[in-house]
């Protein structure tokens, strides 16, 4: 059966979405702890539960400006695949909104023009009642290198 259910979430208030497959956790932001030589998009690591997850802010990855934090900021913990390992990796969103059905019939193919995220994040545009959500690709969000200059730094940060 394929994936129906997304979780909705705001990036410089455009409406997002990711599977709820890929989605472990969602937490409320409180702070990262930086990390030297990393992209600027990753502006450090959190401690959860006694394992370091780095932390993607995804307005800069998208949009080149970081995410100005508030109360309804949050991390969504979700798992990328590297090779054959599997890590935790926060996503740092202006704001979640809510789980969503969206059919596959009502996904269309990424726009080949106008926007401002690489197509290769976009997995496609899911068509809700008066809006579009962006269907993100969570393995193309991270490219392979950076991953596992993330990993070697967190083994050696514990």
């Amino acid at each position: 059966m394929q994936e129906l259910q997304y979780l909705t979430f705001l990036i410089s208030e455009e409406l997002f979405g990711l599977g709820i497959l890929y989605i472990k956790e969602i937490i409320e932001f409180e702070s990262v702890t930086h990390v030297p030589m990393m992209p600027d998009y990753i502006p450090g690591v959190i401690n959860l539960r006694g394992n370091v997850v780095p932390v993607i802010d995804l307005n800069m990855r998208f949009y080149r400006k970081k995410t100005e934090t508030n109360r309804k900021t949050c991390i969504i913990i979700t798992e990328i695949k590297i090779e054959s390992e599997i890590i935790d990796v926060g996503l740092l969103v202006d704001a979640v909104n809510e789980v969503v059905d969206i059919p596959p019939d009502s996904i269309e193919d990424p726009p080949s023009f106008g926007s401002k995220i690489r197509l290769d994040f976009i997995q496609g545009l899911g068509k809700l009642e008066n809006r579009f959500v962006i269907i993100l690709k969570v393995n193309q969000i991270l490219e392979l290198s950076e991953l596992q200059s993330i990993q070697e730094t967190s083994s050696n940060v514990m």
